[in-house]
């Protein structure tokens, strides 16, 4: 199914063909290629404004995920009864916030897909509100970031390391 990049901002150049090569593989390994998925790039204003209406938190941050089959219990596969149905949901990722948390030695696009494999973990009911709900998403996310950086020949960490 289809991928979907919107790049709703104009502080960060975005190259999409590079964000898409490296958000397919992410899917590919999850095994969610067939599902469609949204990526909405957006900058620190838009992200914090959507932060503080669904999250209560007037900040910008790196991800947002918004899952179009709720209540997935962890790393569950939406089971759709309908080919409409065949949706995991939308990530936006707060491409301005990321830009500015880069370190100096660190690819922004490699940053990208870690911060979109954390939101496509989120798509799939992984959570990290306890250490328990932690160690289960660190896990899958360790997973996918090793594999795609066999691909890559990158070093991909885990977003969510050293959370708990």
């Amino acid at each position: 199914m289809s991928l979907v990049i919107r790049n709703a901002q104009r502080v960060i150049p975005i190259r999409r063909a590079c964000l898409r090569q490296k958000v397919e593989a992410a899917r590919r390994i999850l095994g969610v290629h067939k599902f469609a998925l949204g990526l909405v790039c957006v900058d620190n204003r838009n992200m914090r404004r959507i932060n503080r209406v669904y999250r209560q938190k007037d900040v910008p941050t790196d991800v947002l995920s918004f899952p179009f089959h709720e209540n997935l219990k962890t790393g569950e596969f939406p089971q759709p009864d309908f080919p409409d149905d065949y949706n995991l949901g939308d990530i936006f990722l707060g491409v301005e916030y990321i830009f500015q948390q880069c370190k100096e030695n660190e690819d922004y696009y490699d940053i990208l897909t870690v911060t979109a494999t954390h939101g496509l973990c989120h798509l799939l009911g992984f959570t990290h509100n306890t250490e328990a709900e932690w160690q289960k998403m660190y896990q899958k996310e360790k997973q996918v970031l090793d594999e795609l950086s066999r691909c890559t020949r990158t070093r991909l960490q885990p977003l969510s390391k050293g959370l708990f």
